[in-house]
């Protein structure tokens, strides 16, 4: 894997946008609402009209009850009043002019229950019922909307009316659960009103009023057709309403298909030519116009298309230096064991043999350089970051560094830490990954470094990140070099050094490391102008005091 020093180059889609291949055309609506709101702005539009409308129409409902049993107590007792004043051989041609002026049905009984006068005996009926069987199919559309209605509202239920059951001839006798406002009126001695539900559902108010010294009451019934017929218009002036709001709706739902569906479809279709890979310059549209989920997605997409060209193009490099690099040992191999096997020589025949075993270790170490190379990205995908403290990190590998293993022991270098730090040195990493690349900065210090010379680690405040340093006093590293030598296989060693004995990975698997943990690393000169490299790691500064 090759790791680059993280850059702020600018990203050319969104510097200079432009409309990729198949991309929809930019709409005027804006797009700085998320979809979520659009999606439920729409679907809730509907819902909330009708809801409000039913409960509008319920609330006009009960208020034209309200008022017209208002009126229906009133009327009931003005009528009693006058039945108390008239003579009672009045009374029948009383009820039936006042019923037929007022479109009522007016009954007296006596004390005892008995019906004694109707208005729809002694004159003309003021008003038929209607009769269900009768009524066309608008009709019992009208009435199964109105139990509709009453469900979604939560209507309390209203008790029916039947005018086949009630006694009109004048000698049956009243039944107190049918008409029980009669008897309440009695007892309280006060104007009474109920409801009821003709068969039609047309709402059919009945009053009831004591009058007379005997105990006599009167019950007035009116059959409302009015308000049902109010109702029923001002719910079709609200279907069409609706009609005209769906078909608004409908329209907004289309806009929303353009604005979703067609984006998606361009984002499916360039992702399906990607995954096919047969095209290598197949496009994803980033749709910079967009600032909704639909334009992160596309961006998200372009940007991981971009990531696995990346890592293809990667892949295919590693592979052919790979190739490149183990073909050197291996015709290197294979030249000395031919030759071994025709050469008599003693002498020769022992250097032909080293020959082959420094060719052998050097593929062995290519191999397992390779295989850590290669698995890096998957080890610190799976890696759990803790906090590390550097300082402590560079202690404990100086510390390790015996007499008997230490490179440059035979040069009698020496490691330090230059100064204390000023400030906590913690970040968030993986101890073993971070100490591997520390040792591999000293290691490589420490091969260009002169007889007596010094690796120095040092540490540096950066505010909100963590400065560790490593200097040598080698011969440095020309500027044109400092990015080339992170590259794979790049095996510029010093002249002591045998040929081979680094496989030229170790840097770019140190700043792959780095750059995993959200850090960078780099080389430069030395501030003090002498001779010598300096490689920096600057990694985010983690507070103890938070949680990690």
């Amino acid at each position: 894997m090759q790791a680059t020093e993280p850059a702020g180059t600018p990203d050319s889609a969104e510097a200079k946008p432009s409309r990729a291949e198949g991309a929809p055309d930019p709409l005027f609506w804006t797009r700085r609402f998320s979809l979520t709101t659009r999606i439920l702005a729409v679907n809730t539009l509907i819902v909330l009209l009708v809801l409000g409308g039913l409960f509008v129409l319920d609330t006009y409902r009960k208020q034209l009850i309200i008022e017209r049993s208002r009126l229906a107590r009133s009327e009931v007792e003005i009528i009693a009043n006058a039945l108390a004043e008239a003579p009672a051989s009045e009374h029948p041609a009383l009820l039936a002019r006042i019923g037929d002026q007022q479109r009522l049905r007016l009954r007296t009984f006596d004390s005892q229950g008995a019906l004694q006068t109707d208005s729809f005996v002694v004159g003309e009926p003021a008003f038929v019922f209607a009769d269900p069987e009768q009524q066309d199919w608008v009709q019992s559309v009208a009435r199964a909307t109105d139990r509709a209605v009453d469900f979604l509202v939560g209507a309390p239920p209203v008790p029916p009316y039947d005018p086949a059951a009630d006694p009109a001839n004048g000698k049956d006798k009243t039944d107190k659960s049918q008409w029980p406002e009669v008897f309440v009126a009695e007892q309280a001695r006060a104007g009474t009103v109920m409801l009821r539900h003709a068969p039609d559902r047309t709402p059919v108010i009945t009053a009831a009023a004591p009058y007379g010294p005997q105990g006599e009451t009167l019950l007035t019934m009116r059959n409302a057709v009015d308000i049902t017929t109010s109702i029923r218009t001002a719910r079709q002036t609200l279907l069409i309403l609706l009609t005209l709001a769906m078909l608004f709706s409908m329209q907004l739902s289309l806009f929303l298909a353009r604005t979703i569906v067609q984006p998606l479809r361009t984002l499916s279709r360039a992702a399906q030519r990607v995954s096919a890979g047969r095209e290598r310059e197949v496009v994803i549209p980033r749709l910079p116009e967009r600032q909704d989920e639909i334009g992160n997605l596309a961006r998200s997409l372009s940007d991981m298309t971009q990531a696995l060209r990346d890592r293809i193009d990667a892949g295919e490099a590693f592979s052919a230096d790979v190739s490149h690099e183990l073909k050197n040992p291996l015709a290197s191999l294979r030249s000395a064991l031919d030759t071994l096997e025709n050469v008599d020589d003693p002498d020769l025949r022992r250097q032909l043999a080293e020959i082959a075993q420094a060719d052998v270790r050097r593929i062995d170490r290519l191999i397992t350089e390779i295989a850590e190379a290669s698995r890096l990205d998957a080890e610190l995908s799976r890696t759990r970051f803790e906090p590390v403290d550097l300082l402590t990190l560079a202690q404990n590998v100086l510390g390790g560094r015996t007499a008997a293993t230490r490179i440059g022991e035979e040069r009698e270098l020496s490691f330090e830490i230059k100064s204390a730090p000023t400030r906590a040195t913690t970040v968030m990493g993986d101890a073993a990954q971070l100490e591997r690349v520390l040792e591999n900065l000293i290691d490589n210090a420490a091969s260009f470094s002169p007889h007596g010379g010094c690796v120095a680690i040092d540490f540096d405040d950066l505010g909100d990140q963590v400065e560790l340093t490593v200097t040598d006093d080698g011969p440095g590293i020309a500027e044109e070099e400092r990015e080339a030598i992170f590259e794979r296989f790049h095996s510029h060693r010093p002249e002591p050094e045998s040929f081979g004995k680094h496989s030229g990975l170790g840097l770019a698997i140190a700043r792959g490391i780095i750059v995993g943990h959200g850090g960078t690393l780099f080389a430069r000169g030395r501030d003090d102008g002498e001779s010598g490299a300096v490689f920096a790691i600057r990694l985010p500064a983690h507070d103890a005091g938070s949680a990690g």
